[in-house]
C-alpha cells in the first residue's frame, strides 16, 4: 500500500557529473560487500591500509563471542591519530579544497567554505589552547557548543592531543550539563556565549 507521504515524495536524481565523480556505484558496492562477507580479514586489511598509521597493525581481527569471554578487537596493536587522518594527510593534495561547508542560522548570511588547510590551522590552534590549559592525553573535555565550526575544531583538537571529548547538546539544561561534567570528571568545558537556533538565541554561558 502506498502512503500519502510516499505518493507526495519527490526524487532528486544526482547529476551526471556527480555520478561520474562518485567513488562507489551500486555494482562496486555489491562487489565490495560480497568480498567483505567471503573474507572479512582480507577485506578489512585492504581498507585499513587506506589510512595513515603511526604504528601499523599486524593483526586485523581478534574476536571472540565465547560465553563469559566476549572480546571484539580490530587493528588492536596498531596506533593512529584520527585528527591527523582527517586533516594532515590531505594537506599536500587538497589543502585548498573545501572540507566543511557551514550554513549559518540566518539564511541571509553567506555560508562558510572551510578548506582543509584552514581546518587544520584552526584545529591546531584549539589543540594548543587546550594543552596550554593543562589538558593531556586521557583527560576529558566537555563540548557544549551550538552547531558552529568551532565544534568541529574542538572535536578534532581533542583527538589530536589524545583527550576524550564528550558532546553535550546545546539545548540541555544546566543541571544536565553539570551531570555530564561531573560524571566524566571533565578537566575543561568548551562553550559559547550563546547558541543561535531558528532565529532565537539561547544564552549558553550564563
Amino acid at each position: 500500500m502506498t502512503t500519502a507521504a510516499q505518493a507526495d515524495a519527490k526524487v532528486y536524481p544526482p547529476s551526471a557529473e556527480t555520478v561520474a565523480r562518485a567513488h562507489v556505484d551500486s555494482d562496486k558496492y555489491d562487489r565490495m560487500y560480497e568480498a567483505s562477507i567471503e573474507d572479512p580479514v582480507a577485506f578489512w586489511d585492504e581498507q585499513g591500509k587506506r589510512v595513515d598509521w603511526i604504528k601499523p597493525y599486524t593483526q586485523v581481527k581478534d574476536v571472540s563471542y565465547a560465553f563469559g569471554s566476549v572480546g571484539i578487537n580490530w587493528y588492536a596493536d596498531g596506533t593512529l591519530n584520527v585528527s591527523a587522518n582527517c586533516l594532515d594527510r590531505h594537506l599536500k593534495t587538497r589543502g585548498d579544497q573545501t572540507a566543511i561547508i557551514w550554513e549559518p542560522d540566518d539564511p541571509n548570511d553567506a555560508a562558510q567554505h572551510i578548506t582543509y588547510a584552514e581546518l587544520h590551522r584552526r584545529t591546531c590552534r584549539m589543540a594548543n589552547i587546550l594543552e596550554s590549559m593543562g589538558v593531556r592525553k586521557g583527560d576529558r573535555v566537555v563540548i557544549y557548543l551550538p552547531m558552529i565550526p568551532e565544534a568541529a575544531y574542538a572535536m578534532l583538537a581533542c583527538a589530536r592531543i589524545g583527550a576524550i571529548h564528550s558532546i553535550v547538546f546545546a539545548g540541555f539544561s544546566p543541571d544536565a550539563l553539570a551531570a555530564r561534567i561531573n560524571g566524566c570528571d571533565a578537566k575543561v568545558l568548551i562553550t559559547a556565549d550563546e547558541a543561535p537556533r531558528g532565529g532565537r538565541k539561547t544564552p549558553l554561558k550564563s
